[in-house]
């Protein structure tokens, strides 16, 4: 009979494995984005494979400010197994996220099973709640930035981590399993320090852990007191998770600080980064309920009033909840319990930190919605016990709102079909997004529809002018009419955005790209000497330097530069193309053609080198 019961759970884990399957199944049509996607992966050649060379940068890195060695190792093996196809690498994401869900389930079982006082191997009203709350997180909409973003690899893979660390620790609490409490609790303590070393979000675990102690544990606070003996005990186990946690919190700003990328008081007060925090807890509960309008990008104005009326409304929100759990906490455990483990986990990443341009994500919320669907599987099991008439209702909503859930998920997946869809979808919902505007326009550029491309790049300068964005904005401008064989309308657009941004490698870049058209290669290698000293690993950029030396007639030196692009990106056709070239200047036809061969093995369709 146990055994029926134990195959009733896991055939419920596996039903929950394949409607999460199902609802991300477009993801294996999806590309890379350009949104990180493009740095992390197409011009990044430290991460692609898993030498000594890869794995001292993977350990070592702090890129683009986060310190991640563990996804990067994860990425490694994709480049290995798949190359730069996107489908390897989304397809390890949609594994990871299905994983998490089943993973999920055993978790939302254990927690219900302590909270309601329930035997799991007698009551199928148990299974099939948390059933429901494991499809209530896993297929929610809010989910896809994570699941259907290659970058955000990391939240999977700390989620992972995260999961079973709390699986593990709810195992070492069993009373039966005291003799290998030990066991369990440093195997806790191992997964914790993955979960860190796949993205630092996974610090407020500690936190988490003593919300779980207190309820529904029950080992902390009550009758057995904040400071008792068995208290004490309690707290001096959390310890070893709360250094772990503090070392990586370090690592994390000690990352933000390399990049620059934390906004400084003097950019946003603190009044005004209490209003982005209280507007983020509001949000983020907002669009768990009603996940409509979802955009990758929510963007920060560029400036804010504390006093408008969705900050108040945003205070008033979370005053309001908070209320509500304290008032509700002996009746409602489970309530406080959600509410303060969702404002936890949200901690690092409210407007109290502020880095990047974002005033929300939905990333955000992976480890922060675990908590409500464990509260809403509590809600459904209680039902499902005082009545079979009130079980049937609500089960048969919440099956709906599942249904619904996965429908949507499957729709607002295919809005990170590819960086046209994504930037075009993020415009509509909010016309004067200047990034979704820089970024729609750069790649409309790579599709060679320079018009349009001008077009959004106008636009975006006049909803943003005298802001920071006006540099990409200005250097985007230039490289469209730089498309259209306007070198010289194009060096001002490249200056202009050097005036406001002085260290943008892109436009030093551009503008000696600019040059070499207009036949000053001299010229132009002094701006590619600027950039390469700025960031030393612009393949393109070594490429253009190489072209400027060839204009001069120097075909050994220019050699030098295009070894150096191939070395940075092996599989970059023009590095081999224009190596090829210089070759046949040197009359070296035998080796230029194998250059030649080399590129078209790349890129088959080069009509200029065939």
């Amino acid at each position: 009979m146990a055994w029926a019961h134990r195959s009733v759970r896991w055939l419920t884990a596996l039903l929950i494995v394949l409607v999460t399957l199902a609802a991300f199944l477009p993801t294996l049509h999806n590309q890379f984005v350009a949104w990180d996607d493009g740095r992390n992966f197409a011009e990044n050649p430290y991460y692609r494979g898993l030498g000594w060379t890869q794995v001292r940068w993977m350990w070592t890195s702090f890129d683009m400010g986060h310190y991640m060695p563990l996804t990067w190792m994860t990425l490694g093996v994709d480049y290995l197994l798949w190359g730069m196809n996107p489908l390897g690498y989304h397809l390890t994401n949609l594994l990871l996220h299905v994983a998490n869900a089943g993973i999920f389930y055993f978790v939302v079982v254990w927690i219900l099973k302590l909270a309601l006082s329930l035997r799991p191997e007698r009551d199928h009203a148990l299974t099939f709640s948390a059933g429901l709350a494991a499809l209530l997180f896993a297929v929610h909409p809010l989910r896809v930035e994570s699941v259907a973003w290659v970058t955000e690899r990391r939240d999977l893979l700390s989620g992972f981590f995260y999961l079973l660390t709390l699986l593990a620790f709810l195992r070492s609490c069993e009373r039966n399993e005291r003799s290998r409490w030990r066991y369990w609790y440093w195997l806790a303590l191992a997964l914790f320090g993955c979960a860190l070393l796949s993205k630092s979000m996974a610090v407020s675990l500690p936190a988490v852990l003593l919300i779980l102690e207190v309820y529904p544990l029950r080992r902390l606070g009550g009758s057995i007191g904040w400071w008792t003996k068995p208290a004490w005990r309690i707290y001096l186990e959390k310890v070893p998770f709360v250094l772990l946690a503090g070392v990586a919190s370090a690592v994390a700003f000690k990352g933000q600080a390399v990049v620059h990328n934390m906004a400084p008081l003097t950019r946003l007060p603190m009044p005004h980064r209490l209003a982005v925090s209280a507007y983020g807890l509001a949000f983020y509960l907002l669009k768990t309920i009603v996940p409509s309008s979802l955009s990758p990008l929510y963007e920060l104005p560029a400036t804010m009033n504390p006093g408008e009326m969705r900050f108040i409304l945003s205070y008033a929100a979370v005053l309001a909840l908070t209320a509500i759990a304290l008032a509700l906490r002996h009746r409602v455990p489970g309530m406080a319990a959600a509410w303060l483990a969702y404002v936890v986990c949200l901690l690092p990443v409210l407007g109290i930190f502020q880095n990047g341009p974002q005033i929300a994500a939905d990333r955000y919320t992976y480890l922060a919605g675990l908590g409500w669907a464990i509260l809403a599987g509590g809600g459904i099991v209680v039902c499902c016990r005082s009545s079979i008439r009130s079980g049937l209702v609500v089960g048969t909503l919440a099956i709906c709102v599942v249904a619904a859930s996965a429908m949507l998920t499957w729709k607002q997946v295919q809005v990170w079909h590819d960086s046209e869809s994504l930037w075009s979808h993020a415009l509509s919902i909010d016309p004067n997004s200047s990034f979704a505007r820089n970024n729609l326009g750069h790649e409309l550029i790579r599709q060679s529809r320079l018009g349009d491309a001008l077009r959004h790049f106008e636009q975006s300068l006049r909803t943003q002018q005298g802001k920071s964005a006006d540099a990409e904005a200005h250097n985007n401008w230039g490289l469209a009419l730089l498309g259209q064989g306007k070198p010289t309308s194009a060096i001002e657009q490249f200056q202009q955005a050097l005036r406001i941004a002085p260290n943008l490698v892109a436009a030093h870049s551009n503008w000696g790209t600019a040059l070499i058209q207009q036949g000053k290669p001299a010229e132009a290698i002094a701006h590619f000497q600027i950039a390469l000293a700025i960031q030393p690993d612009l393949a393109d950029t070594h490429i253009n330097w190489g072209a400027a030396l060839l204009q001069q007639g120097r075909p050994a030196e220019a050699i030098e530069h295009f070894r150096q692009a191939a070395r940075i990106e092996p599989h970059h056709a023009p590095a081999h193309t224009n190596w090829g070239a210089a070759l046949l200047q040197l009359g070296k036809r035998t080796e230029a053609i194998e250059h030649f061969q080399q590129a078209l093995r790349i890129e088959r369709d080069l009509a200029e080198t065939r």
